[in-house]
């Protein structure tokens, strides 16, 4: 968000606040790539090629097993959608649950920092986990039910928004722009489960490198786990806060 929420405003003109703030977040959503976004993906999509494709494969199906396990799985119990609430009181709520997942990552962020290699690589899947379980919550709280399947698929894209390229963010952002659950697919079959785990990797690759050196692999994990759930959470509340905003 790019300015604090107002307090004691009628919910009218609270809404009228939060559509300038999804304005300003779809701009920057549609805003094409700068010189330093284009010199680091170049660099990015060398490594890419170098990477043999017995390499690509294997670590989308681990990629993708892993996300389709905890989008589906039983290990993902889901709220029940809150109803007849404001969307200021909603914004709260979901400002309050980011807080609490940031604390979370970041601890186990600073503790797989400081276990070496092994224990940072094991923060990989622990951190999507999180990350996933944060995007079933704040759907609760905006009123949708992680039991649909729609609502599933789009916390997906809420995942893939927050952790991609310029380029592949403004498609993404253009599917989720005029959402309705019950026009998406009924199966993650059609999903690009390898342009998915290859703009994750890419987004997150150095910083999470830096989580492997020694003495400083705890702070920069819990820092970088902190700033992962933040963009996340403040991606997922302007995307509900947009369907809000349109009715869905």
């Amino acid at each position: 968000m790019t300015s604090g929420p107002p307090v004691f405003v009628s919910e009218t003109a609270y809404e009228h606040w939060a559509q300038g703030e999804v304005a300003r977040w779809r701009e920057k959503m549609l805003s094409p790539p700068n010189a330093w976004n284009r010199a680091t993906r170049g660099v990015q999509q060398r490594i890419t090629r170098a990477i043999p494709e017995k390499v690509h494969q294997a670590v989308t199906a681990v990629m993708e097993r892993m996300t389709r396990g905890i989008l589906v799985g039983a290990d993902v119990t889901t709220a029940d959608p809150l109803q007849g609430l404001s969307l200021e009181e909603r914004d709260r709520r979901a400002a309050d649950y980011i807080k609490n997942y940031r604390t979370t990552a970041a601890v186990e962020g600073g503790v797989a920092g400081a276990g070496g290699f092994l224990m940072a690589a094991a923060d990989f899947p622990i951190l999507i986990g999180i990350k996933i379980k944060l995007l079933f919550d704040l759907a609760a709280i905006y009123g949708h039910s992680g039991e649909v399947f729609g609502e599933r698929v789009f916390i997906l894209h809420l995942f893939e928004l927050a952790f991609s390229s310029p380029e592949h963010r403004a498609d993404v952002f253009r599917r989720i722009e005029d959402w309705d659950p019950a026009d998406c697919p009924t199966s993650f079959e059609a999903f690009d489960w390898r342009r998915f785990q290859q703009e994750y990797r890419d987004y997150i690759d150095l910083a999470k490198l830096a989580q492997l050196l020694p003495v400083v692999g705890a702070p920069v994990g819990a820092v970088v786990n902190w700033r992962l759930l933040d963009r996340l959470g403040q991606y997922a509340i302007n995307g509900y806060r947009m369907r809000w905003l349109a009715g869905r």
